[in-house]
This record gives structure tokens, sequence and C-alpha cells, in this order.
């Protein structure tokens, strides 16, 4: 049975610290069930959402899936952004998809900002893809994905040997909004979170909700919880096949309805006995928190895909148009570069001659003249990125990331009606 533990604060600091520092008392810290055979009864009315949710969600693995994956990658920006301490205005689409090229090729003229964005999204991308893989989910995996995305904060590797708290003072618990269970606890805690995320007793969306509840309330790490609460939700629903190349922003639409967010993960923090009318009351608001910001970032989602289909059709247009005006057939072979280029647009909007070459396997010179086609179509622009190199970049595609962006970060997803919650790029054209 969850319950809140009275625990007792003694300050260690003696100097050089202010008096309230030093404070000593009691406060509360929460211990939660166990969730691995969790009995839980989801409403009824609840439980029909989430068939709806995760049939739309599964709708977005479909043929043109690739595409989305390629351009959902970065609406995780922000989480990148929160993720390397950087602060100030966001990085644009374009500035971080040179920085993700400059990894493989030599790019001038990428702000160190931009660099460390796209570095935190490798890294996210490549070790939550391994826990995806693997298969049975250890506690070790999961320290290990929480070392990869603190590189250079090896003082906070490994599950915390000390007590943690969110909110209230930095210098003791007392008063905190939140503290979780004794670091004594954590191992077992995650062995059983662990257990639970290997199996399959509830819905996809719901073990994701569990998962990520019952992980922030551990709060196993001293730092970079957030971070790997977040991928955790990922991983869940990839295992689960729920999401096999798109990537579903759940946790932006989490953070744009921030206090709800927290209302959310105070309810699912109950003390009532597990399986009671109280506890599943609790959680039940916990979870339908969690499936209508799922809901918005699939309807988010879907929006987007539609809009990149529509993109395409309109860049077959002018590719038709630019190759009739030069005595071509209209419509390339379907195993040309230039078709088989424009197909992966939404994937890599930001490419040279070079990157392509490897990407689809042909020689530099049938890169360059298929890039060279799409430039004088109207569908890609170039910028010097190196001396004697050239990027080209298909800019309505960044627009795209950009708009949907700033939606997902307004709380009426249109920002004429409700301004960002968070920094996000400036409006394409402005």
């Amino acid at each position: 049975m969850a319950f809140w533990e009275a625990a007792h604060w003694e300050s260690q600091l003696q100097s050089g610290v202010p008096r309230a520092a030093q404070r000593a008392g009691s406060y509360r810290r929460y211990v939660p069930d166990a969730i691995d055979g969790l009995g839980l009864a989801v409403r009824g009315d609840l439980s029909r959402q989430v068939t709806r949710v995760e049939r739309d969600l599964r709708a977005l693995n479909g043929p043109d899936a690739e595409g989305l994956s390629g351009i959902a990658r970065f609406l995780l920006r922000s989480e990148a952004i929160a993720s390397s301490r950087i602060e100030g205005i966001a990085s644009s689409p374009q500035q971080v998809a040179l920085a993700e090229l400059g990894q493989s090729e030599s790019v001038r003229g990428v702000s160190e900002q931009a660099r460390l964005v796209a570095n935190n999204m490798t890294i996210v991308r490549r070790s939550t893809t391994e826990l995806v893989e693997a298969d049975q989910l250890t506690v070790d995996g999961i320290v290990d994905l929480h070392a990869s995305l603190l590189p250079d904060q090896p003082r906070h590797h490994g599950l915390r040997t000390v007590q943690n708290w969110i909110g209230g003072s930095d210098w003791n618990p007392i008063g905190a909004d939140f503290v979780p269970p004794a670091h004594e606890r954590v191992p077992d805690l995650m062995a059983d979170l662990v257990d639970y995320l290997n199996g399959a007793a509830h819905a996809p969306l719901i073990q994701a909700a569990v998962v990520h509840a019952q992980f922030e309330t551990i709060h196993p790490f001293t730092d970079g919880n957030g971070r790997v609460g977040r991928a955790l939700i990922h991983t869940v629903l990839a295992r689960r096949g729920a999401t096999q190349q798109a990537v579903l922003p759940i946790s932006l639409v989490l953070a744009t309805l921030r206090d709800r967010y927290i209302a959310g993960l105070g309810a699912y923090r109950h003390e009532a006995g597990a399986g009671s009318a109280a506890a599943s009351t609790a959680v039940n608001h916990w979870l339908e928190m969690f499936v209508h910001a799922s809901a918005i970032a699939v309807e988010q989602s879907s929006s987007l895909r539609n809009r990149i289909n529509e993109l395409r059709t309109e860049w077959e247009a002018r590719l038709s148009s630019h190759r009739s005006s030069i005595g071509l057939r209209a419509a390339p072979r379907t195993d040309s570069a230039v078709a088989r280029l424009l197909q992966q647009l939404p994937e890599a909007p930001v490419v040279t001659a070079t990157t392509l070459t490897r990407i689809l396997d042909v020689s530099f010179p049938a890169a360059t003249a298929a890039l060279e086609e799409l430039r004088q179509a109207g569908i890609l622009r170039t910028k010097a990125i190196e001396r004697g190199a050239t990027a080209y970049i298909a800019g309505e595609v960044l627009d795209l990331v950009t708009l949907t962006e700033r939606a997902l970060a307004s709380t009426k997803l249109d920002t004429r009606a409700a301004p960002p919650v968070r920094p996000v790029p400036a409006i394409p054209g402005r």
C-alpha cells in the first residue's frame, strides 16, 4: 500500500550558507505501490478513449511514416534544449539540421547551441533505440540511458544514494513540493518498474502512462529524471508496436499542459490501498490527463503527416512543370536519383551531394544533378557551408517543423489564440 513516510532531516551544513539552509526538521516522503501485477480498474469511458487514440496512433505507421518520422524528430528539439541546459531562444530547425549534417561533414557557421542540441537528439535516438531493441529491459539499461543523456555529469550517474526532492529549498526537503522515497528503497522500486515494463498487462498507452508516473515518483537519479522519464514513454510505445517509425511528441504536450500534468502526477501519488476505489479514482485522474495529451499529440502528428503529403504533391507538380519546360518527360523514372531524393526530403531537409551519395548509393555526379534539378524546380535552395561545399535546403519542410512546434507550445494549439509557453523559433519569414 502506498503511504507517506515520516522522516527527519539533520543538516550537515554549518558555515558558508544562510542560516535557513542549516535548518533541521521533519518532512514526509512518498512510498509508492509496486506496479508489477497491479490490478488497475480503468474507467469505461477512458478505456474506450484509449482504444480510439491507439487506433489513430497505429494509423500513423502507414506507408508515409518514414517522412513523418524524419520531420517529427525535430519536434524533440525543445527537450534537447532543456536537456542540454541551453538557455535563450531555441535554435532554428535549419541550424539544428546543419549541425546534424556537421556530425558527418565539415559545416561552418553553426552555433554551439545548435551543435549541443543536435548531439543530444542523436544520443536520445540512439539510446532509446537500444532499449527498444533489447530482449528484456533491465535497471542497468535504464541507468546506462541516464548516463548517456548526461555524458558530462558523471557525479549524477547511477541510482541515487541520497535523498532528493522537488521544489522548496535547495538545501533541505523541509517544505518541498514533493519528496520521493528514501534512496534505500530505490533499487527494489526500479526492479519492480522494469518487471512491469517488460510485461503487457495493460494497453500500451496505459502502460506508458503508469511507467512515466511511477518513474517520476521514484525519481531514482539525482539529476536528469525528466529526460529519462520522457524517453521511457517513447520506449514503451515502440516496444509495444504502437509507434514503429513515427515519433509521437506526447512529452511536448505534457510540457505545454504543465499545470494539469503536475496535478495529474499529484493525483497518482495517492495513499489509498492498492486496488481500492479511492486508488482507482486517483490513478484514473492521471491516466485521463496522459491520454488527453496523447490524443493531442496524435492529432497534431496526423495533421503534420497530411501537410507533408500535400507538400510532396506540390513538389511533384513543380518538378513536372520544370521538366516539361526544358523538354524532359514530366515525371522522372521512379528509380531515378531525383525521384528518390524527392521522397527523402522530409527525412533529410538539409543535404549535400556527398551525403546524398551515401543515402541513395549513387555516384557524386548523379547526386549533384538530382540536387540541382530540384533547385531549378524551386524545391531546394542552396547555402555555402564550407569552402567549395554547398548544402541544399528544403526550407518548406523546416517551416512545417517550426509551425508545428509553435502550435504544440500553445495551450490552444494556435499561437494566435494563446502564445507559446516556452521558447520556440520565430514564425517563418519574420
